[in-house]
C-alpha cells in the first residue's frame, strides 16, 4: 500500500505529503494504525498447497470444493452430537455442489420445505461464522456476494438465537423463502464458506497432461479468489508450445496421444489434428511401439488405438528431429547423447546407446533420411507450420498461458516456505550444481531467477527475434533438459521407452538433490540461498510421486522438506497407493492430508460420497501463529512505521492537516 524505505529525507517528506492525501488528519492516521495493529494479532490465514494435478479436473474440483476435507471437519465440529451422519453428509454435499444438490433436497423435503430451508440456512450461517472467525469484518465483507452482502453481514455478526431478536431473524429467513430467493441465498452461502475456508491456494506445478481436464482446472483457478502457481515441467511444455516452439508442439501432441487423450487439444483449445491424421494415415502403418496407454477399459476401441498409434508415430518422429535441431543449436545444454536418430542402423533395425546396441521395436521410418536424419521432409514442414499456426491462434490456450505467466513464477518464497516444482540442482557432494548459460555461471537462486527471465522472454519477446527463439529453446530445456530444475533428471528417455524393449535403457537418473533432501545441513544451505531461515522454513515441492503404498513418506529431513506429489493423476495411483496430497498450513501448524480416489461428481452428488482423506499433523506451533508472523505482517509493520512518521510530521507541524 505504501512504503518509504530507501528514500532520502527530502524524498521521504514528499512521500509523506503524498500519503497525507489518503490520510489527511491525525485522527485518520491513528485509526489506520489501530486497525493495522489489531490485524497483526489475528490468526494467520489458512494456506493450502497442492501439486501435480495432471488434468484430473473432477478430483481437483472436489478438493477445492471440500477444502481438502476442512469443510466437513467444521460441520462435524458443530453438529456431530446433534445431527445424524447422513444429514451431515447431505449438508456437506450441498455446500460442495449447491447447484446440483438443491433439486433433490427440495424434492426430499417437499412436505415441509419452509422448515427445511430455515434449518439449512441457520446451519449454513453457523458454518460460515466459524470459517469467518479468523478474519476482520472488513475482509469478510469484501468476500460477500453483492446480492446478499447486507443480509449475510447482519446474520454473521449477530446471535440469531438471541431472545430479543429471535422474531427478527426468523422473519429474515422466512422472507428469503417467501420471495423465492432461498436457493440463491443457499448457493451464495455455500460459495462464501468455500471461499473463507482457504485464505491462499498454492499450486506447485504440472496442471497439464495425462488427464483430460487441464483447461477446466485452469478455469477453476482463474475463478479462485487467491491463487499462485509455480511452473512444473509439463506446464512449461505447454507454455513453450503456446509460444510457438515446434519441438514442444510435437511433444505436447505426442504426450497427449500417448494417453489416448486429445480432449484438451481438440475440444479444450480447438487445435485440429485433421492434417496430422491425413499425413499419418498416408505415411505409417500400425505400430505396437506407438500404441497409447489406455487407463480406462472401453475408453477407446481397437481401430482408434491403431489410428492413434499412427498419429503418435508421426508426431514423435517430428519431435525427435526438432529436438535434435535444438541440441545442435545449444552445445551448452550438453545433451548430444539425446540425439538418437543418427545412432540408428537403418539396415539392421538397431540403435546404439552408449556402448550397447539394441534392437528397435519399430524400424519403419520412411520420413527419416539417414544422411540428414534431423531434417524435416517438405510434408512434415508444412504439417508443422499448420500445427504451429493452430497453437498460436488458439485464443483460449493463449489466454490460459498468459494466466500462468501472470499468476505463476519459477519459484516462490512465502511465509518462510520455499516452493518450487522439481529440485534445486545439486552436485554429487551436495554443493550447488553449476550451469553456464549466456556466458554466465549460475546456480541456486541466480539460476532460478535466470530461468524465469528466459521463460518470459520466450513468450513475450518480439516474434522472429533471437531473444525469443533462444527463450523458446530454453523452455524446451526446462521441460526435459539435463538436470533442469523442474525436470530434475539426467535425461528423458522418450526414445528408449517407445522403441527399445530393454527396460534398463529407460532409466532416468535423478539429480543428487533427491539423495540429499534428508540432510539437514545441505537443505539448510538451500533455504539460506533463498533467504529463508533454515530452522524456521520449509522446502515444498512436487514432481516425484511418493510411493506411499511402499511406506515412503512425503515428509523428509525431519519435516523441513515436503514432497507433495501424491498422485492426483490416475496413471500414478498404482505407484503412490493414494490419489493426491494437500499440505495445510494454518495458525496451529502444518498437516498433510492424503486423499483417496474420487469416484466422480455425479456419484458425489447422488450418493453424498466424499473423498476419503487422512490427516497427519506433523508440526504443531509452540504458540498460535498470527498475521504478525507472516509476510503480510512484515508489510503491515512497514506501513505502521510509515504512518507513525506521518503522525509525527502532523504533530510537529511539518505537514499541515487537510482533514482536521
Amino acid at each position: 500500500m505504501y512504503s518509504q524505505s530507501n528514500l532520502s529525507p527530502g524524498e521521504s517528506l514528499d512521500f509523506l505529503r503524498l500519503l497525507s492525501k489518503q490520510f489527511p488528519s491525525i485522527q485518520s492516521v491513528c485509526t489506520e494504525i489501530i486497525n493495522l495493529e489489531a490485524i497483526l494479532d489475528l490468526p494467520k490465514g489458512t494456506e493450502h498447497f497442492i501439486s501435480d494435478l495432471h488434468g484430473e479436473y473432477e478430483a481437483v474440483a472436489h478438493i477445492l470444493n471440500n477444502a481438502s476435507g476442512v469443510i466437513r471437519e467444521k460441520i462435524d465440529l458443530l453438529y456431530a452430537d446433534t445431527v445424524s451422519e447422513e444429514e451431515r453428509s447431505k449438508l456437506a454435499t450441498l455446500i460442495y455442489y449447491p447447484h446440483h444438490k438443491l433439486a433433490s433436497l427440495r424434492a426430499e423435503h417437499a412436505d415441509d420445505l419452509s422448515s427445511w430451508y430455515h434449518e439449512t440456512l441457520v446451519r449454513l450461517i453457523d458454518i460460515c461464522r466459524v470459517v469467518a472467525s479468523k478474519y476482520t469484518r472488513s475482509k469478510v465483507r469484501k468476500a460477500l456476494p453483492p446480492d446478499f452482502s447486507y443480509i449475510i453481514d447482519e446474520l454473521l455478526h449477530a446471535d440469531h438465537y438471541e431472545k430479543n431478536k429471535e422474531s427478527y431473524y426468523r422473519r429474515i429467513f422466512s422472507t428469503i423463502v417467501d420471495v423465492g430467493r432461498a436457493d440463491a441465498f443457499i448457493t451464495a452461502l455455500a460459495n462464501l464458506i468455500k471461499r473463507l475456508a482457504v485464505d491462499q491456494l498454492h499450486i506447485l506445478g504440472d496442471i497439464f497432461d495425462r488427464g483430460p481436464g487441464a483447461e477446466d482446472i485452469i478455469e477453476l483457478l482463474r475463478a479462485h479468489h487467491a491463487v499462485d502457481i509455480v511452473w512444473g515441467n509439463h506446464d512449461m511444455l505447454w507454455m513453450a508450445a503456446a509460444a510457438g516452439n515446434e519441438a514442444c508442439i510435437a511433444n505436447v501432441i505426442n504426450v497427449s496421444l500417448s494417453y489416448a487423450n486429445v480432449d484438451t487439444l481438440e475440444n479444450g483449445y480447438g487445435i485440429s489434428l485433421r492434417a496430422l491424421t491425413t499425413f499419418a494415415e498416408k505415411t505409417y502403418g500400425d505400430s505396437m511401439a506407438f500404441r497409447p496407454k489406455v487407463l480406462e477399459q472401453g475408453k477407446i476401441g481397437l481401430n482408434d488405438i491403431e489410428l492413434v498409434a499412427k498419429l503418435r508415430k508421426a508426431a514423435a518422429i517430428m519431435q525427435m528431429k526438432l529436438e535434435g535441431q535444438i541440441i545442435a543449436r545449444h552445445p551448452e545444454y550438453d545433451m548430444d547423447e539425446r540425439m538418437m536418430l543418427d545412432k540408428i542402423n537403418f539396415t539392421d533395425g538397431t540403435v546404439t546407446i552408449g556402448r550397447k546396441v539394441y534392437p528397435l521395436r519399430d524400424a519403419d521410418f520412411p520420413t527419416i533420411n539417414p544422411d540428414s536424419p534431423y531434417e524435416l521432409t517438405v510434408e512434415e514442414q508444412e504439417l508443422m507450420h499448420s500445427l504451429k499456426d493452430s497453437f498460436l491462434r488458439s485464443d483460449k490456450l493463449q489466454s490460459h498461458v498468459r494466466f500462468l505467466l501472470d499468476k505463476g513464477a519459477f519459484y516462490r518464497c512465502c511465509n518462510q516456505n520455499l516452493m518450487f516444482h522439481g529440485c534445486v540442482p545439486l552436485a554429487k557432494d551436495g554443493s550447488f550444481e553449476r550451469f553456464e548459460f549466456d556466458g554466465q555461471r549460475l546456480w541456486g537462486r541466480k539460476l532460478f531467477d535466470f530461468c524465469e527471465r528466459k521463460v518470459r522472454a520466450g513468450y513475450f519477446a518480439p516474434r522472429g527475434s533471437r531473444e525469443k527463439r533462444d527463450g523458446e529453446d530454453f523452455m524446451w530445456w526446462l521441460w526435459c533438459g539435463k538436470d533442469s530444475p523442474i525436470f530434475g533428471r539426467t535425461r528423458m528417455t522418450t526414445f528408449e521407452r517407445m522403441l527399445v524393449e530393454d527396460k534398463a535403457s529407460h532409466e532416468e537418473p535423478k539429480n543428487p538433490y533427491y539423495r540429499h533432501y534428508d540432510d539437514p545441513e545441505i537443505m539448510g544451505r538451500v533455504l539460506e540461498e533463498f533467504g529463508i531461515e533454515p530452522g524456521q522454513g520449509h522446502i515444498i515441492n512436487g514432481h516425484i510421486p511418493v510411493k506411499s503404498k511402499d511406506g515412503e513418506s512425503p515428509i523428509k529431513c525431519s519435516g523441513r522438506v515436503l514432497t507433495i506429489d501424491g498422485g492426483f493423476c490416475k496413471a500414478y495411483q498404482n505407484t503412490t497407493g493414494i490419489a493426491g496430497y494437500t499440505l495445510i498450513y494454518n495458525s496451529y501448524g502444518m498437516r498433510l492430508v492424503s486423499h483417496g480416489p474420487f469416484t466422480g461428481i455425479i456419484n458425489a452428488v447422488e450418493q453424498n460420497t466424499d473423498i476419503l482423506s487422512t490427516s497427519n499433523i506433523f508440526e504443531v506451533s509452540s504458540r498460535r501463529r498470527l498475521v504478525s508472523d507472516t509476510d503480510i505482517g512484515s508489510q503491515l509493520r512497514s506501513q505502521i512505521r510509515t504512518l507513525t512518521l506521518l503522525l509525527e510530521a502532523y504533530r510537529g507541524g511539518l505537514i499541515p492537516q487537510s482533514g482536521a
